[in-house]
C-alpha cells in the first residue's frame, strides 16, 4: 500500500510553519555556537573591548591545564554515577508502579512530582537535609558515628550533588520505563510463568531484553542531563567546591567565563562541550534507529 503524501496548496505555507522554529534554532543555538567558535580563537580582555587572534592557543592551554583535566575526571565520575543511580531506581520504581494495583495512578503521580521541582530548589532541599548544623540526614549520620561535613570534605560534597541530581532525574526515567513495561505483551510473561519461569527469570529473559530500546535512549538522555543540566544543582549546593571537588565541565565554563572573565578560555570549553553534545546526539540517532524495534 502506497503511503499518502502531505501536500499544500500554498507553496509558501510550509516555510511559514517552519519559520518560528527555525528562528528559535538560529537565534538561540546556531548563532551562539558560532560566536563561541569564533571567540575561542581569540584572547580577549575582561570587558570584551579588545581581542587578539591566537588560533588554537586557548585549546592547547585548556588541555594542558591540570584544573581542566581534573574537571574532566569529576565530570566522568559524576555523570556515570548519576546515570547509574537514576536509571536503577527509575526501573525499580517503574516495576513497583506496575504492580501497585488500584493505587497505581496515585503512586505514579507521587513519583512524577520531583521532576517538576526546579534544579535550584532540589539542590537547596538536599543542602538543608545534609547541612552539618541543622540537617536531618547529617544528624542521623552523626548518630551512626559518621562525620558529615560536605563543606570541607570533597568526596562528601561530590556524593551530595550526585544524590541530588539523581533524585531529580528519577521521575523522568520512571515515566519512560513504565511506558516501556506497558508496551510488553502480557501474553509473553504469562506464557513464561506457565512454563515455570520465576519472577527473576521472566525479568532477565523477557522484560529486560524488550526494554533495551527504552534503556538505551534513557542512557543517552541521562548522560546528557548529567553533563549539562545539573549546573543549577551544583551552583546552589556546593558552587563547585570545596576546592574543585564538584567542578564539572559545564560549571567550569561558568566559573572561567563569568567569575574569572577568561572569555577566550571559556569559549574554548564551550566548543569542547558542543563537540560532546554532537557526538552523543550522533550516537543516539545512529544506534536507536537500529534498536527501536523489538
Amino acid at each position: 500500500m502506497q503511503a499518502k503524501r502531505v501536500t499544500f496548496n500554498n507553496r509558501l505555507l510550509p516555510y511559514l510553519l517552519l519559520a518560528p522554529q527555525l528562528a528559535v534554532t538560529v537565534l538561540f543555538f546556531l548563532w551562539p555556537a558560532a560566536e563561541a567558535v569564533v571567540t575561542s580563537l581569540y584572547a580577549e580582555d575582561a570587558f570584551g573591548l579588545s581581542r587578539q587572534f591566537v588560533g588554537l592557543e586557548n585549546f592547547v592551554t585548556l588541555f594542558t591545564s591540570p584544573a581542566y583535566r581534573g574537571a574532566i575526571g569529576v565530570t566522568l565520575i559524576f555523570s556515570a554515577s548519576v546515570a547509574i543511580l537514576s536509571l536503577s531506581f527509575g526501573l525499580a520504581l517503574a516495576l513497583a508502579a506496575e504492580k501497585a494495583g488500584r493505587l497505581a495512578p496515585w503512586y505514579r503521580a507521587l513519583l512524577i512530582w520531583p521532576y517538576a521541582v526546579a534544579p535550584a530548589v532540589a539542590a537547596i532541599l538536599w543542602w538543608f537535609m545534609f547541612n552539618p548544623s541543622v540537617g536531618v540526614m547529617a544528624r542521623g549520620l552523626q548518630m551512626l558515628g559518621i562525620s558529615w561535613n560536605h563543606f570541607l570534605d570533597g568526596n562528601q560534597a561530590l556524593l551530595l550533588v550526585i544524590l541530588a541530581a539523581a533524585w531529580k532525574q528519577v521521575s523522568y526515567n520512571v515515566l519512560f520505563f513504565y511506558a516501556g513495561l506497558q508496551a510488553i505483551p502480557r501474553a509473553l510473561i504469562e506464557a513464561a510463568a506457565l512454563d515455570g519461569a520465576g519472577p527473576w527469570r521472566r525479568f532477565t529473559a523477557i522484560v529486560w531484553p524488550l526494554l533495551a530500546p527504552t534503556t538505551f535512549f534513557l542512557v543517552v538522555v541521562n548522560i546528557i542531563y548529567a553533563f549539562f543540566d545539573t549546573f543549577g544543582i551544583i551552583h546552589a549546593t556546593t558552587s563547585g567546591g570545596p576546592g574543585q571537588a564538584t567542578t564539572t565541565l559545564v560549571y567550569k565554563v561558568f566559573k572561567d567565563g563569568f567569575e574569572n572573565l577568561d572569555l577566550g578560555g571559556s569559549s574554548a570549553q564551550s566548543v569542547v562541550l558542543l563537540g560532546i553534545v554532537m557526538a552523543l546526539t550522533a550516537i543516539q540517532f545512529r544506534q536507536i534507529e537500529r534498536k527501536v524495534h523489538y
